[in-house]
């Protein structure tokens, strides 16, 4: 049973839709042990304490210095021996000690299908604005590997959607939480059952089922 951490600094739907998940059975070989968040108002952190999940919140702004900060959130990853790490809309950068710490053990979920639309700065309803401006017919959702770029680790999964016609970006954002929230834990399982690999060419392999 693999122990997973959530970082996120909002409302935590993709916290909420990986919960639902393991009280459903899709995720069966993970639990979420920990929630961090580097906003105190997040309702993210809300939603740990009603399931029972140890949760705090970590803010580079209670620090005099960035290394001051990094220090106390590796810290605090560290204390909760966590197998795997899931960025759940966390706006903060990850030092790069633990990027290289965790290497292949934090992932992350971005809002379109990269490299289209991401990168520094391109996060929330900003992603969905480019997509629409820029007209396209096709956007998605990808999970990945996390390190020291922005939005650059290995991809895991990509899934599709089709954008109609007329769509606002209010509910362009609605559809693709409906995609995140299904294909998020769906990866957390794959991840638990040891079926992914990043092969000598950075590349994720996902073994088949057996």
């Amino acid at each position: 049973m693999l122990r997973v951490g959530v970082l996120v600094s909002g409302g935590g739907t993709n916290l909420q839709a990986i919960l639902d998940a393991e009280k459903s059975g899709v995720i069966r070989h993970a639990k979420v042990v920990y929630v961090l968040s580097n906003n105190a108002s997040a309702y993210a952190l809300q939603r740990a304490a009603s399931a029972g999940i140890a949760n705090e919140c970590i803010s580079p702004s209670s620090f005099e210095t960035r290394e001051d900060f990094h220090r106390a959130l590796l810290a605090a990853i560290e204390r909760e021996q966590l197998d795997l790490i899931v960025l759940a809309g966390y706006l903060v950068k990850l030092p790069d000690e633990m990027i290289q710490r965790y290497r292949g053990r934090i992932m992350n979920i971005h809002p379109s299908l990269i490299p289209s639309f991401c990168g520094k700065g391109a996060y929330g309803l900003k992603v969905h604005e480019q997509a629409l401006s820029r007209g396209v017919k096709v956007t998605g959702v990808t999970v990945h590997f996390a390190d020291e770029r922005y939005d650059c680790g290995p991809i895991i999964a990509q899934r599709p959607l089709v954008v109609e016609e007329g769509w606002s970006v209010a509910e362009l954002e609605a559809h693709i939480h409906e995609v995140e929230h299904e294909l998020y834990p769906d990866v957390i399982q794959l991840l638990a059952e040891g079926r992914v690999h990043v092969g000598a060419d950075g590349r994720v392999v996902v073994d088949p089922a057996h």
